[in-house]
């Protein structure tokens, strides 16, 4: 098939790629001249104006946006009137899937099929394959199966186990895709927080080797002897690789950072989040449904950025009022 990609940052370029190896054709652009160039280096298309983007496709177009979700309408808006009923627009970044459902009935009206498909697989996509979680027409998604299958991981061949054995599945109506990997990523925040908590225990258990100020603003390490163990926190990640239940590729890529930089003195230990995380907390609340370790990890991303400080400030101010107690210089 030929596919027109927007978007050819990280993942863009790469699902490119794996569509090129698969054996379609390709269409790129984006705002940056050098991706584009770098691309047809490679043997995709490359386009400058999303007029010559369009005009490279062959009617019924498929057009993949892989562009933040900032910035969805943008493009919506200038690439729409370029094209023509019965093409395909596909939103594989991390729109929020109330967004899906508004886009699609605008896209409606000019007989151009929306489809959204939250992608998981990251810069390990190109060679590993990626995840897709679509949402659309029934007979639209079918159309584009083989985009899809090229795309993910791949695997199973047993009709009996379905798309989902390969690595991509229909998950239902517009705006579902998105919704599934909403909490995709909703469940990544938790599984990241517990990692690092965890590891977080572990690089603490020397507590005991070191002195501890002996006054009324510091609470006592009643038994030291019990935290003087120094481990080596890399070797421990990397043996839970091995064998172990919480094994997983979040571990892989941790016990890789560790392994190049033990101390993570690279790192500022500033956590973004980028949406999804909050989304998913919002459905759990319009459903009713308890979220305790996704909310916490949500929050504990926000600490990281110091948007607890002044909270922690108000603490401090309380605490000197009622009982005269000076903040600790350590």
């Amino acid at each position: 098939m030929r596919i027109g990609m927007i978007g050819l940052g990280r993942m863009g370029a790469n699902m490119v790629r794996r569509l090129a190896r698969g054996g379609h054709e390709c269409v790129a652009f984006d705002q940056s001249a050098q991706a584009v160039q770098a691309l047809s280096a490679e043997g995709a298309k490359g386009a400058h104006t999303l007029a010559e983007f369009v005009a490279a496709l062959t009617p019924p177009r498929v057009v993949w946006l892989m562009v933040p979700a900032a910035i969805v309408d943008k493009v919506l808006s200038q690439l729409s009137p370029l094209l023509a009923k019965d093409d395909v627009i596909i939103d594989g970044g991390n729109s929020y899937y109330h967004d899906d459902l508004r886009r699609a009935k605008e896209m409606q009206r000019f007989g151009i099929h929306y489809v959204d498909v939250g992608t998981s697989g990251g810069v390990l996509g190109l060679e590993k394959g990626f995840c897709l979680m679509i949402g659309g027409e029934d007979a639209v998604v079918a159309r584009l199966e083989p985009i899809f299958a090229t795309l993910a991981l791949g695997g199973s061949t047993d009709a009996a186990a379905g798309t989902a054995a390969r690595g991509y599945l229909h998950c239902g109506a517009v705006g579902a895709g998105h919704f599934v990997k909403m909490v995709h990523n909703g469940i990544e925040y938790g599984l990241m927080a517990a990692y690092a908590e965890g590891l977080n225990i572990l690089k603490h258990a020397d507590a005991g080797l070191a002195a501890r100020s002996a006054d009324a603003e510091t609470a006592p390490l009643q038994n030291p002897e019990l935290f003087r163990y120094t481990l080596d926190i890399a070797a421990i990640a990397e043996v839970w690789r091995h064998g172990s239940i919480i094994a997983s590729q979040l571990l892989d890529l941790t016990a890789g950072a560790l392994a190049r930089d033990p101390t993570l003195e690279h790192f500022a230990g500033r956590v973004s989040d980028s949406g999804e995380g909050r989304w998913t907390i919002q459905a759990a609340i319009e459903e009713g449904v308890p979220a305790h370790v996704l909310s916490a990890a949500l929050y504990s991303r926000f600490d990281s950025r110091g948007n607890a400080e002044y909270a922690s400030k108000v603490l401090s101010a309380m605490r000197l009022g009622f009982g005269g107690h000076v903040e600790s210089k350590s």
